[in-house]
């Protein structure tokens, strides 16, 4: 089964149960400064879980894009990916709606029935077999005692025999986004990939047929229950709810009977592209360049754009890396932005955003790799420094981090000056290196879901005025291209191809201030996009929203509206709450993107 029947099946098989389908979020989190990316289904859905009311009610079903990459030295294996697509089906709260809105939520009886029969109907689902199948419960930990029970005999209710669901005590059946946010325990769906299958296993069995990839997990059930705050549970949510997912790439593995993700639909004609220009057969390297180029299509189709800091510093890394393996492969100059083209080809048609950023994906991927061509011959002058006498482990990391010359450069430039390399000490040094660039991506996400605080509110009501402040004083081509709200500042990027004058910033930043003196309300309603639309309301995000929107209006019928967006908040109640606003810097950051960074004083 290709992927683009796994998600049409998916999607229709919730819809079928009273879901509504909407669309995946940016990968650029919106509302949430503590994570660089969507990393999770539920990321964008956090408001709602915590008891908003969703435009779409209380059953959704979606594919969400996202992107983890703490593990992105482990791409090259047979599952490690950056940008993934997550299959997600959500209750929002076990009740009927009291509006009316939507059908009632639901919990783990109708959870579990669903992700089962999805698993194994031949008719609306995969039809997998469900005597492959292993499943694990929550046994309890620190925070929450009592295990799952309820969840184990719903399992067995749908013929799982016991002894083939396994409770599993502490935190692997414990979901939580990190320190902040809502949180519960889970149960999880394995498949045996085996030819000849492994039969009944003890724990201890399932455990390492786990570790081993023999027994895959393809499903997650997450009851959410908790609230944790500042990395303690707090209590319980105001509502029940759920939030499942399945990892595409994982599934297409399965449905498609292949022992890695890069055998894939999702992966084969970039891998097929990859084979056509490779010198080499380096099998590792193919699947790094592949993975690298397609995570970096979507981060840029999204806004982001290379730079020193955050997640410009993340596609900034994997641009560069894979220009190293496309070097270890010896593949030609501009292969990656040809590469790029065959990313958009595939993913088009569920993505529409790829198609009118085609051009920029491509542009943005060849200037980075002409910049890291000119860093790595910087890097040949220092090789050929240090490499009198031979080069140290530490010399040639310092050349791999600092001149992004990989290990296998390094030796093959030895083998030719008849010098060795140091391999053990610069593994060290990796290792080193890699712990703490793991604890430095802990600690950027260890705060877990949050943004909704006073001034982060204050700055995201601040760019729905500098938005339309820009449109008055530019013209209604500038759309937003992205943003990053802190409680420190607000930075907005937008369409706009020529440096603002100094006379074009003092007249928007006067505009905005003018906006928040008149002290005009906020408030929102619920439409259908189309009603939204032929309202004048704007979009930041083109194909995001669905086919109920929040749009929220700054200003009313007896004040004069001033702008109307379509948005997912949060927001003030009235913008002279904001205080003053002053812009403090204005810059390119891409062709035809012009970055504005201001501040909020009292």
């Amino acid at each position: 089964m290709q992927s683009e029947e796994i998600r049409k099946r998916f999607l229709e098989f919730f819809k079928a149960r009273g879901h509504a389908i909407i669309p995946s979020a940016s990968l650029v989190p919106e509302n949430d400064p503590s994570v660089l990316f969507t990393t999770a289904g539920m990321q964008p859905l956090v408001p709602y879980l915590l008891g908003e009311p969703h435009p779409a009610g209380k059953r959704l079903v979606n594919v969400q894009k996202c992107v983890r990459t703490q593990d992105i030295d482990e791409v090259g294996d047979a599952t490690h990916d950056t940008f993934f697509e997550m299959l997600g089906n959500w209750s929002l709260g076990d009740k009927a709606a009291p509006d009316g809105v939507g059908e009632a939520g639901y919990f783990k009886e109708e959870t579990i029935k669903w992700s089962y029969e999805f698993l194994t109907s031949k008719e609306e689902g995969l039809g997998l077999d469900p005597s492959r199948l292993f499943i694990t419960v929550f046994g309890g930990n620190d925070s929450v005692k009592e295990a799952d029970e309820e969840s184990k005999k719903i399992w067995m209710s749908l013929g799982i025999p016991e002894h083939r669901i396994y409770i599993m005590e502490g935190d692997s059946n414990w979901w939580s986004p990190g320190d902040n946010g809502p949180c519960g325990p889970d149960t999880e769906m394995f498949y045996d990939v085996t030819e000849k299958g492994l039969g009944d296993l003890t724990k201890e069995a399932f455990k390492q047929a786990d570790k081993e990839q023999k027994a895959v997990e393809i499903w997650n059930d997450v009851f959410m229950e908790y609230e944790k705050k500042d990395g303690r549970i707090i209590g319980k949510l105001k509502n029940k709810n759920v939030d499942t997912g399945a990892g595409l790439e994982r599934l297409a593995m399965v449905m498609q009977g292949k022992d890695n993700i890069f055998e894939t639909d999702l992966f084969t004609p970039l891998m097929n592209a990859i084979d056509m220009r490779a010198a080499s057969q380096d099998l590792c390297a193919k699947r790094i360049v592949a993975d690298h180029i397609r995570t970096a299509v979507f981060m840029i189709a999204d806004g982001v754009l290379p730079s020193n800091t955050d997640r410009g510093y993340i596609l900034r890394r994997l641009i560069r890396r894979a220009v190293r393996y496309v070097d270890v492969l010896k593949m030609k100059e501009g292969t990656l932005a040809a590469l790029s083209d065959v990313v958009v080809l595939k993913y088009e048609s569920v993505y529409k955003n790829l198609s009118s950023e085609k051009e920029h994906i491509g542009q943005t991927i060849a200037d980075e790799s002409a910049k890291f061509r000119q860093t790595l011959e910087r890097g040949m002058k220092e090789f050929e420094k240090i490499s009198r006498h031979g080069i140290s482990g530490k010399e040639a990391f310092a050349l791999f981090s600092t001149y992004g010359f990989p290990l296998e450069l390094t030796l093959e430039l030895a083998v030719e000056q008849h010098i060795t390399v140091n391999k053990k000490e610069f593994e060290e040094e990796l290792k080193k290196h890699q712990v703490l660039s793991r604890a430095g991506a802990e600690q950027k996400f260890k705060g877990g879901l949050s943004g909704h605080g006073e001034m982060e509110t204050k700055y995201h009501t601040a760019t729905h005025l500098l938005h339309q402040a820009l449109r008055q004083v530019l013209g209604e081509h500038v759309i937003q291209k992205g943003s990053n709200i802190t409680p420190e500042r607000l930075r907005f990027d937008f369409s706009h191809s020529e440096k603002l004058t100094d006379e074009q910033k003092k007249k928007a930043e006067n505009i905005v201030n003018e906006q928040i003196k008149r002290a005009l309300p906020v408030s929102y309603e619920e439409l259908p996009i189309e009603e939204a639309r032929a309202r004048g309301a704007i979009g930041a995000f083109g194909d995001k929203y669905g086919e109920r929107v929040k749009v929220y209006t700054i200003g009313n019928d007896k004040t004069g509206i001033f702008s109307a967006e379509f948005c997912g908040g949060p927001h003030v109640k009235n913008t002279e709450e904001l205080g003053h606003f002053k812009i403090t810097k204005e810059e390119a950051v891409a062709q035809g993107i012009r970055r504005i960074k201001a501040l909020l004083e009292s």
